[in-house]
């Protein structure tokens, strides 16, 4: 088996000597010479058999090395034939990522050429621009004289303007001042008809003059005491010459509410009826005071 180094003796081998040793008896004499000569052969013999013992051994680790080389080439060779798989496969892969590469670059050469022809049109447009842009700065060169003399226009404008606006302003000082004249003498009638008006229609008795008031830091038009049914109340109302479906509408009802809450912080938490007394009220603005518990008297109503 391999790797057995054990020199066995053959018969044959054991026939080869026997026949050696025979011929050497056969011979004339045996002289002690002769004898010392074959147990040299014999040595040689044994030595010979022990260098062929060695070289089999050799061989013999030669033969398992050559084996295990052998097993790691085939092993080296299946890894390349799996590698020889996946190159083949990269290049199957890169084939068709050239073929697209070609097509891609087709359609590349077609936007060239496409842009090439844009530029060119472009170059044209570009042409035409500075054309036009030469007339154009010829017009600005025009508009540039007229916007000179539109400066000058515009300082004389706005010198009659400034004149304008001084008397402008003497004219709001005036209207602001006639403004409230009729707001205090609208006021002043109201004064002298809501309490008749306010007890023959709500049954509230005045039984403390209404009059203008600062309460709680607010300016109150219409502010007093009445009774009714022997319960005590305060009046809180407001003045407008017109009450209708404008944007105001909602700020008329919050700065009432601001009165009020004005009165409650001064007298605490007592009974408040609320007034509004002005010139016209539309319906739907009537409707939305009635649902917010408020009093809405016209001038037409005394």
């Amino acid at each position: 088996m391999p790797g057995d180094t054990r020199f066995i003796i053959t018969p044959k081998i054991k026939t080869q000597i026997i026949k050696i040793i025979d011929e050497r008896i056969g011979q004339v004499h045996v002289t002690k010479e002769d004898f010392s000569e074959l147990k040299s052969i014999v040595k040689e013999l044994a030595e010979a058999q022990n260098r062929t013992e060695a070289r089999l051994k050799e061989l013999a680790e030669a033969q398992k090395r050559t084996e295990e080389a052998q097993q790691r080439t085939e092993a080296r060779l299946e890894e390349l034939a799996e590698a020889q798989k996946r190159t083949e496969m990269r290049v199957d892969s890169l084939s068709q990522k050239m073929e697209e590469l070609a097509e891609a670059q087709k359609r590349t050469e077609m936007r060239v050429d496409s842009l090439s022809q844009k530029m060119e049109e472009l170059a044209n447009a570009q042409k035409r621009t500075e054309e036009a842009q030469q007339r154009t700065e010829m017009r600005i060169d025009s508009l540039s004289q007229k916007m000179e003399e539109l400066a000058e226009a515009q300082k004389r404008t706005e010198e009659e303007v400034r004149k304008l606006a001084i008397g402008l302003q003497d004219t709001r000082i005036q209207l602001g001042g006639l403004s409230r004249s009729f707001s205090y003498a609208f006021e002043n009638e109201a004064y002298r008809n809501l309490p008749k008006l306010l007890y023959e229609r709500y049954g509230y008795e005045v039984i403390e003059k209404m009059v203008r008031a600062e309460v709680g830091g607010k300016e109150i038009n219409f502010f007093g005491k009445a009774r009714k049914d022997g319960k005590e109340i305060i009046l809180v109302g407001e003045s407008k010459v017109r009450l209708d479906d404008s944007q105001w509408r909602r700020e008329v009802f919050e700065d009432l509410e601001d009165k009020v809450n004005a009165v409650r912080s001064v007298y605490g938490d007592v009974p408040i009826e609320r007034l509004l007394v002005t010139h016209f009220a539309t319906k739907s603005f009537l409707e939305e005071a009635a649902e917010k518990g408020i009093i809405v008297i016209q001038s037409y109503e005394w």
